[in-house]
């Protein structure tokens, strides 16, 4: 069932970008009085759809390779490689026939469209729920490395009080861009002594091996909340609010040290001191093979906040997040660009993207808020200056306008040609990639 939730919300979320981003192209077409010959989402690959209709001058329909989607544009060298058309005697009505502004224009459409989307999605789930978040203060035992965090030094306990100088307000300020972008530095407080960590500029490979998950979290007492049913912590006794003090005479206090105890113990009998209320209790318990007992912790003395804006006021915080995702995408690809960051550690395609982003639960607001962010990463993709994507057209237009005269139609055959290339061999790295994460992690 979790995989169909998984592909469920992948083919939604992935046709309303598509969709919209053409729609993009299409509007902007019209506009300038620009045929548009088809319209479909997915690709109607070798003359087979699922689904079309003829309205007016335009057939619009559903295709059968889920990869994107298209508008055929009458008069322009595309996808379709329609060199026949091309042939033909320009018409009023055809792409070519227009000043290259207006094409440069049709082409930004699609972009620009996923912009607005990414800011109005985030505009909307701004202004109904706000941001909630944890003070930097409630971490009253400071933070609990994980497998990233201890690689670059820190240590249970550490507390983050600045980020290049700047003070931490929000313990999620510590996993931000600023942090995990690398070539930062953390201002520790530890035992009383002030510490400097440098985060290094390839963080990204390691967070991408281990998660975010494993970078730092808040340091939180082992303090029972729910107890499973079934479990081996219910069999042993464990109850709501009970208190673990140690694993087999060791200290297990917070939950780091509980969680490294029940590791080192995997499919054994451990003996727990636990404090309930006034009593001390010894209550033996089998640990599973993944090295846990079957409960969750309480958080619930961390206290968070939530600070609601109106619905204007929702606007510029909403679109600083829509901004701050496509800005941090572009230094991304900047670090692969520089070596910093491994290629297959960067990209994700859809399997990723549908296991790790959207996940087996259906969460609406999760949903709008990937969607979001999928809308930024589309329209900065479709910017890049790659042949057969928006953004080689649009540098091939802006060198017709410097030049004064059109790109010979031969030159642009061959870029298309160049561009499908390019981006089939991406498509094929970026598919084997998520299906080599799927197996092996």
């Amino acid at each position: 069932m979790d995989v169909i939730v998984m592909i469920a919300q992948l083919i939604l979320g992935l046709s309303i970008l598509v969709v919209l981003h053409e729609l993009g192209h299409y509007l902007t077409a019209r506009a300038f009085g620009i045929k548009v010959e088809k319209f479909y989402l997915f690709f109607d690959a070798w003359g087979f759809k699922l689904f079309s209709i003829k309205y007016k001058d335009c057939e619009y329909g559903i295709g059968w390779l889920p990869l994107g989607g298209y508008v055929k544009i009458a008069g322009m060298i595309d996808e379709s490689m329609d060199t026949e058309a091309m042939a033909q005697p320009v018409k009023d009505w055809e792409f070519r026939a227009k000043p290259a502004w207006q094409r440069l224009i049709v082409m930004l459409g699609g972009v620009t469209v996923n912009i607005i989307l990414g800011i109005f999605i985030f505009w909307m789930l701004t202004f109904k729920y706000g941001e909630t978040y944890i003070p930097n203060s409630e971490l009253k035992y400071g933070i609990a490395p994980g497998i990233v965090g201890q690689q670059i030094g820190l240590q249970p306990g550490d507390k983050i009080e600045e980020i290049n100088g700047e003070k931490v307000e929000r313990f999620e300020d510590i996993k931000s861009s600023d942090v995990l972008m690398g070539n930062s530095t953390l201002t520790v407080l530890r035992n009383g002594e002030e510490k400097q960590i440098a985060i290094p500029a390839n963080i990204l490979n390691t967070v991408s091996d281990f998660g975010i998950a494993e970078f730092v979290s808040p340091r939180i007492i082992s303090k029972v909340g729910e107890v499973m049913p079934g479990s081996p912590a219910e069999k042993a006794g464990l109850k709501s609010n009970d208190q673990i003090l140690e694993v087999n005479g060791k200290e297990a206090v917070y939950s780091d040290q509980l969680r490294t105890l029940l590791a080192d113990v995997k499919s054994k009998t451990a003996n727990l001191l636990v404090r309930r209320d006034t009593q001390m209790l010894q209550l033996p318990v089998q640990v599973t093979a993944d090295g846990t007992i079957g409960f969750a912790f309480d958080y619930s003395y961390i206290q968070t906040r939530t600070q609601d804006y109106s619905l204007m006021a929702a606007l510029p915080a909403g679109a600083s997040k829509a901004w701050g995702s496509l800005i941090d995408n572009a230094k991304g690809l900047g670090k692969v660009v520089k070596g910093e960051v491994k290629a297959n550690k960067a990209f994700s395609g859809p399997v990723e993207i549908a296991r790790k982003l959207y996940g087996g639960t259906w969460d609406w607001v999760k949903f709008w808020g990937i969607t979001g962010l999928l809308s930024m990463a589309l329209a900065l993709m479709n910017l890049l200056p790659i042949p057969a994507l928006d953004g080689g057209h649009a540098m091939f237009l802006l060198i017709e306008m410097i030049k004064g005269k059109p790109l010979s139609d031969k030159f642009m055959e061959r870029a298309q040609m160049v561009g499908f290339v390019i981006l089939a061999s991406l498509m094929v790295f970026v598919l084997g990639n998520d299906i080599f994460k799927a197996f092996t992690k």
